[in-house]
């Protein structure tokens, strides 16, 4: 259900895409969009692991350096039946978690000094088996995809307004033509972020229910969700932005001016519910 959510939800991407770039220059301006979202998608899809690691300012460790961590990520990279990812820790007392990597034979799994604090061992495995998940269902590349694909809707919305105040584009003033298109050109991007949101919320629950079968503990993960969802509203993320919060576990941010259509995370009473039906065999993985 959640794949074939998230397969709609990229086709209205794609379409609105199509749709911005008529808007600035008919055919051409969709060949330019298409032609400048294949060298940001070509980027992100290559460099995006670094750069997000980077951000954070992660450190990569190994079995020598934080056994407890590499050992539990190397046993549950062998029951996903996945290659081993690389490991490692941002220094940061809000405690979080991400996966990033174009596949899983370059896949890194990330967890801040916080969280290393606050959980159990079977919390943590929880954790770490959600990301694991994130990477074989390779939600990796559909979110780096999609956040391209915002952030490229949203440049030429921009340009094609400017285009638009200014008297270019194909707008046509005596039917009022100019008008419609501009004001769908300022909800393009507002649509665009929303759709990105949606599927992130979708493949958040998939992660979670691919974590419960990896990790074989459901409970110890919506244990953990609630701890984390609760921690990260108390001391929120500093250096959190925007264009990656959709990559941790739960929301960096304190969530307070927040409704569910602009978070790009399902609430944690709702994931916790899932886990539980999980546990309580309501819902088969």
């Amino acid at each position: 259900m959640n794949g074939a959510k998230t397969v709609l939800l990229m086709t209205v991407m794609m379409l609105l895409f199509i749709f911005v770039g008529s808007i600035l220059g008919g055919e051409q301006g969709m060949i330019i969009a298409f032609v400048f979202a294949l060298i940001m998608n070509f980027g992100s899809y290559w460099f995006s692991d670094k750069i997000v690691l980077k951000m954070y300012r992660a450190q990569e460790v190994d079995e020598s350096q934080s056994p407890e961590l590499y050992n539990t990520v190397e046993k549950l990279a062998a029951q996903a039946e996945l290659p081993m990812p690389k490991v490692y820790i941002m220094n940061n007392p809000t405690p979080n978690a991400f996966a990033t990597g174009r596949n899983p034979d370059n896949a890194a799994v990330a967890v801040t000094s916080g969280i290393l604090k606050i959980l159990s061992k079977d919390e943590l495995e929880g954790v770490l088996a959600h990301e694991l998940a994130h990477v074989k269902n390779r939600d990796i590349l559909i979110s780096t995809i999609t956040a391209t694909l915002v952030g490229t809707i949203t440049i030429i919305a921009r340009m094609a307004g400017w285009a638009a105040m200014f008297g270019g584009g194909r707008s046509n003033d005596r039917d009022g033509g100019g008008i419609g298109d501009l004001v769908l050109l300022i909800l393009s991007p507002i649509i665009a972020i929303l759709i990105q949101m949606a599927i992130s919320r979708s493949r958040e629950f998939g992660a979670d229910a691919g974590g419960a079968k990896i990790s074989g503990k459901p409970l110890a993960l919506a244990s953990a969700l609630n701890k984390l969802s609760q921690a990260n509203k108390m001391i929120p993320m500093k250096n959190a932005g925007t264009s990656s919060a959709h990559m941790f576990i739960v929301s960096p941010f304190s969530g307070k001016s927040l409704t569910k259509l602009f978070s790009t995370h399902p609430p944690a009473e709702d994931r916790i519910r899932k886990l539980q039906d999980i546990a309580n065999g309501k819902i088969l993985v």
